[in-house]
């Protein structure tokens, strides 16, 4: 299926098959997931007894040994690409090897080759997806290949550059809808738009396509340790909030469910060590009356563990609802810790959004709703904390108490506006916890517009880049 047998792809392991899989595994360590001694031994044996040929049962045998979490999956198979390659060198698939189309003088004519593309992705058969995968391979080669200062090198960009399958999306629908019974186009829009769709997903798999090859020579050249260090996603939990796409985004709301049983599982454990409560000094000493005065026995009174109210004050500016967002997704899915849970969202003025966040509710449409319905904000992405916290002050001082712990969500980003700085200091004597989660960088507090630093003065300010640093923050907030 090469066209070399020669390895390129890095030194061979010093321990064989075993040695190369402890290799993957470190890996797979180095992205983050997190792999123990157990599940390095499981992967060996199922190694031990699947057909190490088939790339696919291979593939899916070693994720369902070595991962815990699903959001972990699209990292797993981009380093399995590098650890254990479809192939080595030019790829020669035999009956499916199909040249690219080129002009009586022998350049690459892209009017077929399009023409050929649009043809493929329009096709379901299994024939067509092995030509397709043999096309990327032989356009990486031939078109994505460049001299660099250390030799051959390989671009995704070049590769798609004057070939784009953005362009072929009419094409690709047209023969999506063409290649159907007559029977199945009498649905009219609804037809029309499962099949765009479905053009738009071929699009985005053959690109997957390309860029998995682009990895793989690359791979070869210069070592996938270093692909896999610009090459491989991050995981969902270390995407940085401000920088997330909407397909991140989207992988991070489906880890909350799983990020809130982790944290309320630590909380279990941190309660069952601190069942003793403190020393009662009093019947202590009144039990060392038995022994001389000498307190031997210390006596201890009995923990009141109390769930604590929480005031979220969050911003939901454009810069930050993504932060906001996914923040008040892991407090409702922990909402059951606390007695009590209070919103407040704010841009420039400050309103209570608790009705919209109720037990049950679906978050998706309580952050539309609350985006349609909430009187006092005007999403025009101009944020006015200090407006904001005085509202909060004059409105809804009574909701913070001193059994409330206050969470403010926001980058302290002020526009050049007074920050109101008393008003926090107040609403942070009455409450009894106090703290301020950041999505920016620490680096990046108190530059330009920002207020954070002022801000941190008076109040406990915590960076939340990520899913991560949020859940260890947050672990850190629970009560106890």
């Amino acid at each position: 299926m090469v066209s070399s047998p020669v390895r390129r792809n890095g030194p061979p392991a010093p321990h064989g098959i075993p040695g190369h899989l402890v290799d993957f595994v470190e890996a797979l360590r180095r992205r983050g997931i997190p792999v123990g001694p157990s599940e390095t031994v499981d992967a060996g044996q199922v190694m031990a007894v699947l057909d190490l040929l088939d790339r696919e049962a291979l593939r899916e045998g070693l994720a369902c040994a070595l991962l815990r979490r699903p959001t972990h999956r699209a990292t797993f198979d981009a380093l399995f690409n590098l650890w254990f390659p479809v192939g080595v060198g030019v790829r020669d698939d035999g009956d499916t090897d199909q040249p690219l189309p080129r002009t009586p003088d022998g350049d690459i004519d892209y009017e077929a080759l399009q023409a050929m593309l649009a043809e493929l992705l329009s096709d379901d058969s299994p024939e067509a997806l092995a030509q397709l995968e043999d096309l990327a391979a032989r356009m990486v080669e031939e078109i994505g290949q460049y001299e660099s200062r250390n030799g051959p090198a390989f671009s995704a960009y070049q590769a798609l550059r004057n070939v784009p399958p953005d362009n072929l999306l009419e094409k690709i629908l047209s023969g999506l809808l063409g290649n159907q019974p007559s029977e199945d186009k009498s649905g009219g829009d609804y037809t029309s738009e499962v099949a765009k769709r479905g053009a738009i997903q071929r699009i985005m798999d053959f690109r997957k396509m390309i860029e998995s090859e682009t990895q793989r020579r690359s791979a070869e050249q210069i070592g996938r340790e270093r692909v896999a260090n610009y090459g491989v996603p991050k995981l969902a939990e270390e995407v940085d909030f401000l920088r997330a796409s909407d397909s991140e985004l989207g992988a991070l709301r489906r880890s909350v469910t799983p990020l809130a049983r982790l944290l309320a599982s630590r909380l279990a454990v941190r309660r069952s060590r601190a069942r003793a409560g403190a020393v009662d000094l009093r019947r202590t000493l009144r039990k060392s009356m038995s022994t001389g005065g000498v307190p031997i026995d210390l006596v201890q009174r009995k923990p009141r563990p109390a769930r604590p109210e929480l005031v979220l004050l969050c911003d939901v500016s454009g810069s930050v609802a993504g932060f906001s967002h996914f923040t008040l997704l892991l407090v409702h899915a922990l909402r059951e810790q606390f007695s009590r849970v209070r919103v407040f969202a704010f841009i420039d003025s400050t309103d209570e959004v608790t009705r919209f966040f109720e037990s049950g509710s679906d978050l998706g449409v309580a952050m539309s709703r609350m985006i349609r319905e909430a009187e006092l904000i005007t999403y025009d992405g101009h944020s006015d904390y200090g407006n904001a916290l005085g509202v909060f002050a004059e409105r809804y001082a009574h909701s913070l108490t001193n059994r409330s712990s206050l969470l403010v969500l926001g980058d302290g980003r002020n526009n050049y506006r007074d920050p109101a700085l008393p008003t926090l200091a107040h609403l942070v004597s009455v409450a009894k916890h106090a703290h301020w989660l950041n999505p920016e960088p620490r680096g990046q507090w108190g530059t330009g517009d920002s207020a954070a630093l002022v801000y941190n003065e008076v109040i406990d300010m915590h960076e939340c880049r990520s899913a991560q640093q949020l859940a260890a923050v947050v672990a850190g907030l629970l009560p106890v």
